[in-house]
């Protein structure tokens, strides 16, 4: 007990010295409250907003992806993480570029520096590290294992810790940054799912994260998605339970406003004085201003109605004096500005609209749970391909058991699908207007009635009728890969990988035979379809489409949390032994056990170099550029 009065004392008196944005945000605002540094992820560019005079700046081009950005200290330098780029963008905001470029690890994520600008941890989706960098010779100090698939991090009150979060469980986890290695966790429920932040009360030792749970037993659109916020109190565990249920609460976002649904709340922050909270959902496009309580049960309580914000919000940041609220609306190009009390002020436009007007306008869809795409407010697509990616979910949809796939690849892939029943993304109106979304749709008219058993979509053309149908398509269309990080450098391969290389290419295996071409697999926009029974149709009661499944691509397999259409297989070892039974996946039962370490370093190499943006089976309906002109064309 003693301990723990110490500790709470502790955290009170260091809050004092936190700045501002201790938390990870694709915004972050000046320490002395004037300036807003604001991460556009589709422009790659940052763009400094003039808080008072309430207008942009300037937008510096930097490229890439951003996710995270942090002012370093009180001068004029950010910093942002390029998260398809693996590296850090140091901006000078004064000479309007950037500055300096660091390589770092893989997928860098959130960052956070301390107030005196000399250092910074970054987090790394995969696979699972922190980094900690030295601001002023721009390096990198150490790196710290601490979990999988990294995305949120805060910095605590003194600086002695970091917590950071990950984006498939919602678990926390304690660094001590003297120590180098985490000295505490905090576990959720099993069905957690996509936590990419996390924020501190400087008043209390409390860690607030915004999370979906996802329901893979249930296939219905008030049924499968829930939004969560999840508060872990931070002091010591005393007893082995306190490690679990007695240091969380957890609150049922769905209910919070009562009959009001919100979805997939992104980010929340807290005012300076530790007395209110703010959450964003980017799903409803709306917010909740929450007033926190000293009650380790209850924790906060809903203060006013639901606040109409604009779409697709991001980012959420509250100024050092906490008078003003800021709000990324990531899909209106814009900051809006409002009071404590979430009052609009005013609306800054910080870039222009990316790519084309077909592409945002299927991401606006896309990330909609509103009409036309969903009728009951719970659901998006996003909810479950999170920017074109997988929630790390193996769902009981009525067809039988489904590992949920990523878009990267997509438009060079088709047939879609474990089994192939959909042969154009617009098939996913099918989707839209069922069980799962039960939305009005994206074109007026009837279509066929779904057949669990048969590929209904398969007799049912559904591109050129609609117009968004089609710009859905474009935009799932549009991911590509990134070059593995287990490769020496581009086009090259480990000397391992390379002896896996020849297992794979090899007549004994076969594995090359399914697994062919530049995206390593050897699905077709011609009919008949090539599906292939491997084996694994078998092992699921519940299964009525297979057994035969098509190819999925290997680029990008060493990112999976899970493999093969059933998800059964945790690791590529399962696939290559346990769930191999008979060599027909692959004749692989004849491999030493350094043969299969082998093979796999190969199969997690993938991608080694980039794959051709056009093949025989690249589908029309994407965004890419035009050849002649070098501009954009949707299709």
């Amino acid at each position: 007990m003693r301990h723990t009065i110490f500790w709470v004392t502790t955290w009170l008196v260091s809050a004092s010295t936190l700045g501002a944005g201790n938390s990870n945000s694709l915004m972050d605002v000046h320490p002395d409250g004037k300036l807003l540094a604001v991460a556009n992820p589709d422009n790659g560019s940052v763009t400094i907003v003039d808080i008072p005079r309430r207008e942009k700046l300037s937008e510096i081009a930097v490229g890439g992806k951003l996710e995270g950005v942090t002012w370093v200290g009180r001068g004029s330098i950010v910093v942002a993480t390029v998260y398809d780029q693996d590296r850090l963008a140091f901006i000078d905001t004064r000479a309007g570029k950037v500055i300096a470029s660091l390589p770092v690890h893989d997928e860098p994520y959130g960052i956070v520096a301390e107030p005196e600008g000399k250092r910074a941890w970054v987090t790394h989706d995969y696979p699972g590290l922190i980094s900690e960098v030295d601001l002023e010779s721009r390096t990198i100090l150490r790196t710290i294992p601490a979990g999988r698939f990294l995305r949120g991090i805060a910095l605590a009150p003194g600086g002695d810790r970091v917590y950071v979060t990950e984006y498939f469980t919602a678990r926390l986890h304690a660094i001590d940054l003297k120590q180098g290695r985490v000295v505490d966790g905090w576990v959720g429920q099993s069905r957690d799912n996509l936590s990419r932040h996390v924020v501190l009360n400087p008043r209390r030792p409390k860690a607030y994260l915004t999370h979906i749970r996802s329901m893979v037993d249930v296939i219905s659109s008030r049924g499968s998605i829930f939004p969560h916020l999840t508060i872990y109190t931070l002091t010591p565990a005393t007893t082995a339970s306190d490690k679990s249920s007695s240091r969380r609460t957890s609150l049922a976002l769905d209910t919070y406003n009562n009959v009001y649904v919100v979805t997939n709340p992104w980010e929340a922050d807290v005012s300076p004085d530790g007395r209110r909270l703010y959450t964003i959902y980017a799903g409803t496009d709306d917010g909740n201003v929450s007033t926190i309580i000293d009650d380790d049960y209850r924790e906060v309580e809903r203060w006013g109605e639901p606040v109409r914000l604009g779409r697709n919000p991001r980012a959420v940041r509250v100024s050092p004096d906490g008078r003003m609220v800021f709000v990324y609306n990531a899909l209106d190009f814009t900051v809006s500005f409002h009071d404590a009390d979430m009052r609009r002020l005013a609306v800054v436009n910080v870039c222009e609209p990316p790519k084309s007007a077909e592409w945002v306008r299927g991401k606006i869809l896309f990330n909609s749970a509103k009409q036309p795409m969903t009728n009951a407010r719970w659901v998006a697509c996003s909810s479950c391909h999170p920017d074109g990616g997988h929630d790390g979910r193996v769902w009981h949809n009525p067809e039988g058991l489904r590992r949920t796939t990523g878009f990267w690849g997509l438009a060079h892939t088709h047939p879609l699908h474990w089994s192939a029943d959909r042969d154009e993304v617009q098939d996913f109106e099918f989707t839209i207007r069922g069980k799962l979304m039960a939305g009005r749709g994206l074109f007026d008219g009837p279509i066929a009635r779904k057949k669990v058993d048969e590929p209904t979509e398969l007799s049912e053309p559904l591109s050129g009728r609609s117009k968004d149908l089609d710009a859905l398509a474009i935009y799932c269309n549009s991911f590509e890969f990134t070059l593995s990080p287990h490769i020496p450098e581009p086009g090259r391969l480990s000397e391992a990988a390379q002896r896996g290389q020849r297992i794979f290419t090899s007549e004994k295996t076969r594995c090359a035979e399914c697994h062919s071409g530049p995206y390593y697999t050897d699905s077709r926009l011609t009919k008949p379809y090539r599906l292939h029974d491997v084996g694994t149709g078998n092992d699921d009661p519940t299964e009525k489409m297979g057994p035969q499944y098509d190819t999925p691509t290997l680029l990008g397999v060493y990112r999976l949390t899970a493999y093969l259409h059933h998800g059964k297989a945790k690791t590529l070892r399962e696939v290559l032994t346990t769930y191999n039974k008979g060599d027909r996946h692959g004749v692989t039962s004849h491999l030493s056990n350094a043969e299969i370490d082998d093979l796999i370093e190969f199969l997690k190499s993938l991608p080694y170099e980039m794959p051709p943006s056009e093949t025989p089976n690249t589908v029309p309906y994407r965004y890419r550029m035009s050849a002649k002109s070098g501009r954009p064309g949707s299709h």
